[in-house]
């Protein structure tokens, strides 16, 4: 069985998604975290993103892999372990750049759908899972949220991760990076945030992540 999360920043979906999948005993698939790691590979690399031929030869070399260690989905980028250079500002920023490049998409997208070859249960957590990466899903969400609502969870997110961040990151500049990262998502011309046409929406603005996740493991049951 399959089950796709998507929804933009901010809505909870991350935290919502890893929870039905411990309590439904599936597999958690974190697709950002794919783009993340193809973003770090770019940064590390020092390849400018614009240039088509390096950066097709860039993806052409890059070998991503994910392996489950100690309950912990760990992401390797030609055999290093990148997992904790995913969450940086500049990866994070990168990451909603490169994810408009066909390119791009086309390679992950293709080690997406690898995934689940073989009999596999399991909730993919991202953007475009319902619509252009598993269209026959059997069951798909669409999380949503006030802008106002997700800025500020990624702010309070952000500030606890890193503290020092609150000297530099402001709630407004928080709500603004989440506005832009929507124009560009909602507005690409490749697999652009959109809720499938079957999708279940749930507006997560005023409920916790244990009412979302009730909701989801009740439609899903039913």
């Amino acid at each position: 069985m399959i089950i796709t999360i998507d929804g933009p920043s901010g809505t909870g979906k991350s935290t919502v998604a890893k929870k039905v999948a411990e309590k439904l005993g599936f597999t958690y698939f974190d697709t950002g975290a794919m783009f993340r790691a193809i973003a770090y590979g770019v940064i590390a690399n020092q390849i400018d993103y614009k240039n088509q031929e390096l950066l097709i030869h860039f993806l052409q070399s890059a070998e991503l892999t994910l392996k489950n260690q100690h309950g912990k989905t760990h992401f390797y980028l030609n055999g290093s372990d990148v997992t904790g250079h995913l969450r940086t500002a500049p990866v994070t920023l990168l990451s909603s750049k490169i994810s408009t490049i066909k390119e791009v998409r086309d390679k992950l997208s293709q080690l997406q759908r690898d995934l689940v070859k073989g009999d596999i249960s399991a909730v993919f957590e991202g953007r475009d899972m319902g619509t252009v990466i598993f269209p026959k899903a059997e069951v798909k969400i669409f999380l949503t949220a006030a802008p106002l609502v997700r800025a500020k969870r990624r702010y309070d997110e952000l500030v606890a991760k890193d503290p020092s961040m609150a000297q530099s990151m402001t709630l407004e500049k928080t709500l603004q990076a989440i506005q832009e990262r929507d124009e560009r998502d909602e507005n690409r011309e490749i697999a652009p945030l959109k809720a499938a046409s079957d999708a279940y929406l749930i507006d997560t603005s005023s409920l916790s992540i244990d009412e979302v996740v009730e909701q989801i493991i009740t439609l899903i049951k039913s």
